[in-house]
């Protein structure tokens, strides 16, 4: 099964959800903002991405800039930051099994595939 990690406000997010409806693929699509992932979703993913935390932050949003940027945060207070600020994660990810990638452009579900 393949899950989107969606924000439907994102463009980005939107044709990642669309590209794989065009090559008639079913998702499942979790919508983090409304619904906050866990500390252990989160370690999931980020080990499927393949990808330290740090790597995971939108770093110029500007809940970074105005609550952590100045901050030596380690790698579990970076995940818990990312829950309390979800719009903080990269997006779109797309996960099957235990293999994930951020769908910017959205031909890197490809990948997936």
């Amino acid at each position: 099964m393949i899950r989107v990690y969606h924000n439907p406000r994102c463009t980005k997010s939107r044709e990642a959800v669309q590209y794989l409806e065009d090559k008639g693929e079913k998702a499942e699509i979790i919508e983090y903002m409304k619904d906050p992932l866990t500390p252990n979703e989160l370690e999931i993913i980020l080990d499927a991405l393949d990808m330290v935390p740090m790597e995971l932050i939108r770093t110029n949003e500007a809940e970074w800039k105005s609550e952590f940027k100045e901050k030596e945060l380690d790698d579990y207070e970076l995940i818990l930051a990312m829950i309390e600020f979800p719009k903080l994660m990269q997006r779109p990810i797309v996960m099957k099994g235990d293999k994930a990638v951020i769908a910017r452009p959205a031909t890197e579900i490809d990948k997936l595939l």
